[in-house]
């Protein structure tokens, strides 16, 4: 039972950090699609965020959310009446969000449409605040 607990713990990590990874990533790459005058750089970079979305993106908060899951699932008891769980998965739900609207995004600017680098910038700092809320409660579980 150990085994397993730590086992999908090791893989929800893995899977969290790479979804992670790829959040930051695909704000980035808006950015720079944003600011680019060039039609071959715009063209490249819808390349680069679709194969981002596709390979990366989906597939790591899948297994995130699988992989967590699982855990919740293991070790219901102590979870259930604990609040720390359930503001994490209003977070994770809003990071979930945040994946669906890079989508948006992703599909807005390859049908063309504009918009400011400050947008994206902006964007691109709410996975890192996801990032230190969820860790926090996840480590201290302060409720």
């Amino acid at each position: 039972m150990i085994g397993l607990l730590l086992t999908l713990k090791a893989l929800h990590i893995i899977a969290f950090v790479a979804w992670f990874a790829g959040m930051f990533y695909i704000w980035r790459l808006f950015v720079y699609q944003a600011e680019s005058e060039s039609p071959e750089t715009i063209a490249t970079l819808q390349v680069m965020a679709r194969k981002l979305h596709r390979i990366i993106l989906t597939p790591a908060s899948i297994a995130t959310l699988v992989f967590g899951i699982g855990l919740f699932a293991m070790r219901w008891q102590a979870y259930a009446t604990s609040l720390w769980i359930w503001s994490k998965l209003a977070l994770i739900g809003g990071l979930f969000f945040l994946q669906y609207l890079a989508g948006r995004y992703r599909q807005r600017l390859e049908a063309g449409e504009r918009f400011t680098s400050r947008q994206f910038r902006v964007l691109n700092e709410v996975p890192t605040l996801l990032l230190i809320a969820i860790v926090l409660l996840a480590v201290f579980k302060p409720f």
